[in-house]
């Protein structure tokens, strides 16, 4: 799941959320505003169950993935697209 929110300037807020418990161990989001860079974004457990990282961006297009521990790849339900 991936929420949106505005913030000062031509920024948008970017939070990638996934489940606390699939996949099991750490999950990076990579993609395009990163270099793809596994461990830059890591997602950590909140209190509610979920996992998050909110991540600023400029306006533009994006692609993202989800990256496992184990080199697992997996895609947002909503799809590997952003467009902000």
């Amino acid at each position: 799941m991936i929420k949106k929110s505005r913030l000062l300037g031509n920024k948008t807020r970017v939070t990638f959320c996934l489940p606390g418990d699939v996949p099991a161990g750490r999950v990076s989001v990579v993609g395009s505003f990163n270099g793809w860079e596994p461990g830059t974004h890591e997602l950590m457990q909140r209190r509610d169950g979920t996992r998050t990282v909110s991540v600023p961006l400029s306006p533009g297009h994006y692609e993202f993935r989800y990256l496992a521990s184990d080199g697992v790849w997996l895609d947002d339900e909503h799809g590997s697209e952003l467009r902000i």
